[in-house]
Order: C-alpha cells, then sequence, then structure tokens
C-alpha cells in the first residue's frame, strides 16, 4: 500500500477543497491511500509523516506567500532536519489565492525549496496550460498555466462550497493520482532492486 499525506493549512476553507480533492486523486491510484493533517494537528502526526512514501503540501497565498501558520508548520520540522527522515520522499504542492494571480508562484517555489531541504523529490505538474475559449475554460485542467503545482483562485465573496470552480479543483487531483502514481513507480523499483541483490 502506497502511503501518501497531505499536510495543509486552510483559513477560510478553500485550501482544504484543494487538499481534499488531492487525496480524492491519490486514492484514485490503485493501492494508494491519503490522509489529510491539518497543520493546526501536526503535532500529533509527525510519525505519520516520516512513514508516509509522499508528502504533498498544500498552503493559501496570503500576501505573495505562504500562510503564518504553514510557515510554523515548515519552522517546526527543524527539529528533526539534521535526522532527514524526509529524504528521498516524494514531494508536492499546492497553493489557492483570491486574485488570479495573487504571486501564487512564490508560495510553490516556497514549498519546493522548502521540500529540497529535506532531501525529498520534488513531483511537479505534468499538465500543459489550458487554452481559453471565448473566456472559458470549458472543464480543461490547468486553468492557470502552472507547472510546478497545482494552482487555485477562489472569488473571495464564494464560500469553499462554490470555490475554487471544478477545473482546479480536477487539476489538484490529476496531481494527487500522479503523485502517487510515481511513489508506487519508486516503490516497485526499490523491491526489484533489494531483489536483484539478493537482500
Amino acid at each position: 500500500m502506497i502511503n501518501v499525506v497531505v499536510v495543509y493549512h486552510s483559513g477560510y476553507g478553500h485550501t482544504r477543497v484543494m487538499a481534499e480533492a488531492v487525496a480524492q486523486g491519490v486514492e484514485r491510484h490503485p493501492g494508494s491511500q491519503c490522509r489529510l493533517v491539518s497543520v493546526d494537528d501536526v503535532s500529533d502526526h509527525w510519525d505519520l509523516l516520516h512513514r508516509a512514501d509522499a508528502i504533498i503540501f498544500g498552503a493559501p497565498t496570503y500576501m505573495g506567500s505562504a500562510s503564518a501558520a504553514f510557515k510554523g508548520f515548515m519552522e517546526a520540522t527543524a527539529a528533526f532536519y539534521l535526522a532527514q527522515p524526509w529524504r528521498d520522499k516524494l514531494a508536492a504542492g499546492f497553493t489557492n489565492s483570491g486574485c488570479l494571480c495573487g504571486d501564487k508562484l512564490n508560495t510553490l517555489l516556497q514549498l519546493a525549496v522548502f521540500a529540497a531541504q529535506h532531501s525529498m523529490v520534488w513531483v511537479g505538474l505534468d499538465l500543459l496550460p489550458a487554452r481559453s475559449r471565448i473566456g472559458g475554460f470549458d472543464g480543461q485542467l490547468n486553468r492557470l498555466g502552472s507547472s510546478l503545482g497545482a494552482m487555485a483562485q477562489s472569488n473571495v465573496e464564494q464560500s469553499p462550497e462554490q470555490a475554487p470552480p471544478a477545473e482546479d479543483r480536477c487539476t489538484a487531483a490529476h496531481l494527487g493520482e500522479r503523485v502517487a502514481r510515481l511513489a508506487a513507480r519508486m516503490h516497485r523499483g526499490a523491491i526489484d532492486s533489494d531483489q536483484g541483490s539478493g537482500r
């Protein structure tokens, strides 16, 4: 069984919608399961993170960077930084903001650098940018044209039941499924390597 953990912060519920979509995507891949962990509860789940095959990070973009609550989680990992328990685990990320741009790329860059500091292997989004047709996207994935991770945009006056739109949620699910698929491939490769070496 491939175990994936989604660690996220959601200030108003929209980023949690993305986290749930990522988890659904993970579990679309046969033999994979996903746990959602809010940064508010992460102190009870460090062992779960250390045992995971992959960790997917999610944070809203506030003022051009990850939320303060998510940064607090990042800084808390300094306690085990030298031990490197996340070395060679897969990592990926997603973010949401109220504006179409909102400087979300900066948040994904923060998440990718954070993963690199823990010697993780970053998984980007293997989707070409969507192409607008008369101002709409007709269900196309990667509506916001990101490559580094999944981006979402939620109109500030809309509730989490209404936003982010389906295209962004489906993009998040696609990312989750990709991470699970690659984690399964790495797992099979590790087993084959062990068998080939006679372990």
